[in-house]
């Protein structure tokens, strides 16, 4: 990208977007889609892990609208045809929305909301509809691409006008940006929850990441089939949640020819972001806190809930469990269970009871995943402890360290 390109948002917007665009690794061979729906979908080891078969009898995600912030998204993919809402982006946010020059935000989109045809991704919600945005500047050719493309907080803002539930944020970055911030909680007031991916920066320097690292966004941590946190993943206080984000399929490029395998915590936080939507579907009277709160509260973990893991935050995510509970307690609608470390007392508005009623790439990904178990100044635990993902089968490893730290604020 040239500089002499940038227009009145471009100097803020390349630093940010050029922090957020690490390469996604891809570390295998490619799979070529309308030939390997098998191979592609026997890839997706998170599904069986999750009892994804078993939460589909009982959702699918649909009625659940998900706005994707990304590089855009391709709605001709044969595993997104029929599931991209188009027309439902706001105008002055709208510009070339469905060229996605790298394949990323359609890869999120399809891991949310894939429908499997074509020998495409099997997304974990495959009822859910996609809202797409573009924000990247990657790979934009001319100056008035750039011009008319929104920066972050501009489709942050756009998204939580729509009828988007949830709204993924598969990007990061460690530059700060203020704007982000407000739009974040912009979002959250009007009753959305916001997935970003916690970051790829745990084992280089583990700088804070924006904008999981926001009050009001939802940070997600990467593990892999084991349940060991990805040594890439970023820790810390950022860290709410964690979610599959090893070896998962995705686009190799924006050609959209072939899938290969990935890692990072983009992945992680779009199946998420799935997660809450199975759930919301379920329950569509429910508010974000309840859904949030429900999945925080059967979460994987071995440490007390009030004390959550640097590396895993409250644990990893398990929409099964709310799902197969007939008596779940979703607790009060206005109350923010993030209330403590979000250091705020925000409470989403009640505008998003029902689906009728009228949320990229990081820096430094890498590959491979290192036990939660290293050594933690705060905590003498440093034990690994088997924790239930999804189906009662599906036993994961989940490290240790860290789990006697109580987060002090979201965003510190």
């Amino acid at each position: 990208m040239k500089t002499d390109l940038l227009t009145r948002r471009g100097a803020r917007r390349l630093a940010a977007v050029c922090s957020a665009l690490g390469a996604l690794a891809v570390t295998s061979a490619a799979l070529a889609p309308e030939a390997a729906a098998v191979d592609v979908q026997s890839k997706e080891w998170y599904l069986d892990a999750m009892g994804a078969q078993d939460m589909w009898k009982i959702s699918t995600g649909k009625g659940v609208k998900v706005a994707v912030i990304d590089s855009g998204v391709n709605p001709a993919t044969s595993s997104l045809k029929g599931q991209v809402l188009v027309d439902e982006v706001p105008k002055s946010v709208a510009y070339h929305v469905t060229q996605d020059y790298d394949g990323h935000g359609t890869s999120m989109a399809e891991l949310i909301a894939g429908t499997g045809a074509g020998g495409g991704i099997k997304g974990l919600a495959p009822s859910v509809k996609i809202i797409p945005f573009r924000i990247h500047t990657s790979g934009m050719k001319d100056a008035e691409e750039i011009s008319k493309t929104p920066d972050e907080a501009e489709a942050i803002r756009a998204a939580a006008g729509t009828d988007a539930k949830i709204i993924n944020l598969s990007l990061g970055g460690i530059a700060p940006d203020d704007a982000v911030k407000s739009a974040i909680e912009y979002a959250a007031s009007k009753g959305k929850l916001v997935f970003a991916s916690a970051g790829n920066e745990g084992n280089k320097g583990n700088l804070p990441s924006y904008p999981a690292a926001y009050p009001g966004a939802i940070g997600v941590a990467a593990i892999d089939k084991s349940g060991t946190v990805g040594k890439f993943s970023s820790y810390g206080n950022s860290v709410d949640l964690a979610a599959p984000g090893l070896n998962i399929p995705s686009w190799c490029d924006g050609t959209f020819t072939e899938y290969c395998d990935s890692q990072g915590t983009s992945p992680a936080s779009a199946i998420a972001s799935a997660s809450a939507a199975l759930v919301w579907s379920a329950h569509p009277d429910w508010t974000a806190n309840q859904v949030l709160r429900t999945l925080i509260d059967t979460a994987g973990r071995s440490w007390p809930k009030n004390k959550p893991s640097k590396y895993l935050g409250y644990g990893g995510i398990r929409p099964r469990r709310v799902l197969i509970n007939k008596d779940i307690n979703p607790g009060p609608a206005s109350v923010d269970p993030l209330a403590v470390e979000n250091g705020t007392s925000v409470t989403p508005a009640p505008s998003a009871k029902s689906p009728s009623g009228k949320p990229t790439k990081e820096a430094g990904s890498s590959s491979g995943a290192t036990s939660a178990a290293a050594k933690d100044s705060g905590s003498g635990d440093s034990t690994q402890t088997w924790v239930i993902i999804g189906a009662a089968a599906a036993v994961l490893i989940i490290g240790g360290a860290g789990f006697a730290v109580l987060r002090a604020r979201h965003n510190a």
